[in-house]
């Protein structure tokens, strides 16, 4: 007998399930008539936000705990267990979740306690809609060779967060001291709809400034994004040195800073 985990889709959202075995190897199992066991110390992504782009499909590690029943068979054969992320109040019944491909890898550390490593992959081509960028629970679901199942939920939360862009070009190069120098730039964000990435518009942004040779940068100002995300200002020439944008993020976007465009200046 074997028992694996597959990917179904079902009404937009990802369910575990198993492969039917004869009734009478599973009967072998006799403690999964009642299922008891537990998930604990689910750690998701090692605690950190989970940012997802446009098409790109996204590994998160998983690390957690399964408690169980001393009498129930946790071979590969009889018994498989993944964690799941999930929005909605009930991680059995909601149907926005998302669960690991296959089942955990678990190692025992005693008779009843098993500690297990899983990855849960995110596809924003199919998993995700934009309004998706929020705050997530994990929870976990174990299975046994007869098809009995146990769903836990709100093991922790996880920030799903759509992955930002940000440029900076700053013109003319070189320049003469004491000349204008104008900064341009665009802040974009992935758009798990469209699978593009389109333009976040009026957010704050800073323009930030490294001397040649020092190793912080210093805010110069702060100007909002336009319509389609786009950024233009101007600065006096001083010194050589570094221009970027600077964008602290929001809660459905992480920051981002664009990579520093050096100026010549004469």
């Amino acid at each position: 007998m074997r028992i694996r985990a597959t990917m179904a889709a079902v009404s937009g959202a990802l369910v575990l399930s198993a492969f039917a075995v004869p009734a009478a190897q599973a009967a072998g199992n006799t403690a999964a008539a009642t299922l008891n066991v537990t998930f604990s110390k689910v750690k998701v992504n090692s605690g950190k936000a989970v940012v997802v782009g446009a098409t790109a499909k996204v590994a998160v590690p998983v690390t957690y705990t399964v408690t169980h029943a001393a009498s129930l068979d946790v071979s590969a054969d009889n018994f498989a267990s993944g964690p799941l992320i999930y929005r909605g109040t009930d991680a059995a019944s909601t149907t926005k979740k998302i669960i690991s491909d296959d089942p955990g890898t678990c190692t025992a550390a005693s008779t009843t306690v098993l500690n297990c490593k899983a990855t849960i992959y995110i596809r924003p081509t199919s998993d995700l809609l934009n309004t998706d960028a929020a705050t997530w629970k994990a929870g976990g679901l174990a299975i046994t060779a007869d098809g009995t199942k146990k769903t836990q939920g709100d093991l922790g939360n996880v920030p799903v967060r759509r992955l930002s862009k940000l440029t900076a070009d700053a013109t003319p190069e070189p320049v003469k001291k004491g000349k204008t120098i104008t900064v341009t730039g665009k802040l974009s964000r992935a758009n798990w709809e469209t699978n593009k990435y389109a333009g976040y518009s009026t957010q704050p942004v800073k323009l930030q400034f490294r001397k040649k040779g020092a190793s912080t940068y210093t805010t110069v100002k702060t100007i909002k994004t336009s319509s389609t995300g786009t950024l233009k200002t101007t600065v006096k020439a001083t010194v050589d040195g570094y221009f970027r944008y600077s964008f602290a993020g929001t809660p459905t976007t992480p920051a981002v800073n664009a990579t520093g465009d050096y100026v010549d200046v004469k």
